[in-house]
């Protein structure tokens, strides 16, 4: 009875054994708990990012090998610190640091410990990484870029941080991820997913073979490719231009929404950003307080849109049943709010809507905006309806376009004047600069190029974006695809129209026409302070412009604003109609405009309020 209690036992605690291990190993498996074993080492394989092509196959972002020395800290031996960071070329506070630094992420796991060799670096190093234990070289893939334009678009990738480890365990110390543009928008398409192999070690440390026969491993995916809306030609045009300017241009396909030039200046070449620089590059770009290359004027800088606003008051006024096309005001070289006049460069006499809008006469729009009010019972209430009309093209909001940044802009209300003058205390007087573009509404140029495009459409718009085909899978997101339509009839949109033709052939834009191409543009001139020890300081107006071309069948609707420009159509207004005849012609005839804003720079403009000296402001230079 004893043997057979003895056997009975032995045979139960064998068969406990062997479930926990059949458990352990089969049912319970996870890739963490091999981690956990110090018996077993992973070895990561990153798969190749996805390429980026502009709409027409172009490439843009590819891919360039790179290696980055591994370190696992309970694997180091003793070792010549000097002669090693030496062979890194790296100095032994930094080496301490980053050994440090793996120490806490994981004594077990690997950690990058010197990130992004060259392959000129890789060959001398890797024949004699073998003399130091617990360190190894592994190679993995960096951004390769076939255009020095378009850095704020495409944006860049760099180290995940101890935030983004902890908000997603996908990531291991030392990856790379997209932080900026395209590349953070679209990380998990482009990112794919990386392979891993698993090494048995034994008792001595010593790699023996693959875990479980390499059953386990997998292998990488490599990211999806994608093709984007931006034409290749068209951006590096576009900065070209802008070089020795600061400021924003947007263009649009207006059937789509497409964004064809996302352009900010001034910018940087993309590859400033890749491989063991990218640190230093981009502290000397950051901390550039006057050009600022990092912040996105396209999408993020929020100004007054000065006279292009016209255009939107011309259209609230018509669906208001304030005006007709044919309501006259009378300019007297400006007009007149109480007893202060504001002045107007027109040159005076009587308009209507089409020659107010192609002289951008300030006094036929003030009267107008004040019409608008004069059809409610009180100013709020007619806040209410002009609010309601301007937001439905997409301005005081983030549009919903797929960039990861932006300002909503700002179109005030009535509770905002209420903060302001107190409730009720203000009228349509009060904020009459509103009319002309200027008081307290802001817009960046995306939401500009939006209103154009929204214009040119008579009366409808598409979000603007800029993902076009995954792989070769075109996109059919609704967000995308549906269009918005705005609160102003169809019938109102064409006396604007061509008011805003008129400009090109008879008014303020009347030396930038393009043979062969009938364009419907708007100039403006914006105000333009700053502070100056702490002193509201005026500086040389602002330059703006917004077109589209062909009028009846709109393919490219464009907004240019040039810090310090002038006038609209000096900056501003030549760069749009060379923007617009490279892109429907592929060629340029205009050589006189593109000759001078290839030589042209505002540089001295923009160092007038650090030189601690007296300037003047709006100076004709040509």
């Amino acid at each position: 009875m004893r043997k057979i209690l003895l056997s009975s036992i032995i045979l139960l605690v064998g068969l406990t054994f062997i479930g926990r291990l059949s458990y352990l190993q089969i049912f319970s498996f996870s890739p963490n708990q091999i981690l956990e074993d110090p018996a077993i080492k992973a070895v990561y394989d990153y798969p190749e990012r996805g390429y980026i092509y502009d709409r027409n196959g172009k490439l843009l972002v590819a891919n360039q090998p790179a290696y980055d020395v591994m370190v696992i800290p309970r694997e180091v031996k003793p070792l010549d610190t000097l002669e090693f960071c030496n062979l890194l070329g790296i100095d032994k506070e930094r080496f301490i640091s980053q050994l440090n630094k793996a120490r806490v992420y994981s004594p077990r796991l690997p950690s990058v410990l010197v990130p992004q060799l060259s392959k000129e670096d890789y060959g001398r190093l890797q024949e004699k990484m073998r003399r130091y234990e617990g360190f190894y070289i592994q190679k993995r893939s960096l951004r390769y870029y076939d255009t020095h334009s378009g850095a704020n678009v495409l944006g860049y990738i760099s180290e995940v941080n101890e935030w983004d480890l902890e908000r997603n365990p996908s990531y291991a110390a030392g990856e790379l991820k997209g932080t900026t543009g395209i590349e953070k928008e679209y990380e998990t398409i482009l990112r794919g997913r990386k392979g891993v192999k698993y090494i048995q070690k034994d008792r001595f440390n010593r790699d023996i073979g693959p875990y479980k026969s390499g059953t386990l491993d997998t292998l990488p995916e490599q990211g999806r490719q994608i093709t984007v809306t931006i034409d290749k030609i068209l951006q590096e045009y576009g900065e070209k231009l802008m070089t020795g300017k600061h400021g924003g241009i947007v263009a649009l396909e207006p059937a789509s929404g497409e964004i064809l030039a996302l352009i900010s200046g001034p910018t940087y070449d993309p590859a400033l950003l890749v491989g063991r620089e990218r640190s230093r590059n981009y502290s000397k770009l950051h901390y550039d307080t006057i050009s600022k290359p990092t912040f996105d004027r396209s999408i993020l800088a929020s100004q007054s849109p000065g006279s292009p606003f016209k255009t939107l008051n011309a259209l609230v006024a018509l669906q208001e049943g304030a005006i007709t096309p044919e309501t006259t005001f009378h300019c007297y070289n400006g007009f007149y709010v109480g007893k202060r006049k504001r002045g107007c460069h027109c040159g005076g006499g009587t308009r209507n809507m089409n020659s107010g809008i192609y002289l951008s006469c300030n006094a036929y729009f003030a009267g107008a905006f004040r019409k608008i009010y004069d059809q409610f019972p009180t100013s709020a209430e007619g806040m209410d309806a002009w609010e309601k009309h301007v937001k439905s093209f997409g301005l005081g909001t983030f549009l919903g376009y797929d960039l990861p940044t932006g300002r909503p802009g700002r179109i005030p209300n009535k509770e905002y004047y209420n903060r302001i003058y107190g409730e009720n205390r203000w009228s349509s007087s009060t904020i009459i600069s509103n009319s002309i573009g200027q008081g307290e509404v802001e817009v960046t140029p995306i939401q500009l190029a939006n209103m154009t495009a929204a214009i040119a459409n008579r009366g409808h718009y598409f979000t603007p974006h800029v993902l076009k085909k995954i792989g070769s899978e075109e996109i059919s997101i609704p967000e995308f695809t549906e269009a918005k339509h705005t609160t102003i009839d169809k019938k109102h949109f064409e006396p604007v129209v061509q008011g805003m033709a008129e400009v090109y052939k008879k008014g303020t834009a009347a030396r930038l026409q393009i043979e062969g191409i009938e364009i419907a543009g708007k100039t403006g001139t914006v105000e333009n302070f700053t502070r100056i020890n702490g002193v509201r300081t005026q500086l040389t107006d602002n330059s703006v412009f917004v077109a589209f071309a062909p009028i009846d069948n709109p393919k490219i609707a464009i907004a240019v604003y040039i810090e310090n420009g002038y006038f609209g159509s000096r900056y501003a207004g030549h760069i749009a109609s060379l923007m617009i005849e490279k892109y429907l012609k592929g060629e340029i005839t205009r050589v006189d405009l593109e000759k001078r804003m290839l030589e042209k720079t505002l540089e001295h403009e923009y160092a007038k309020p650090y030189s601690g000296q007296p300037f003047k402001i709006n100076e004709r230079v040509w």
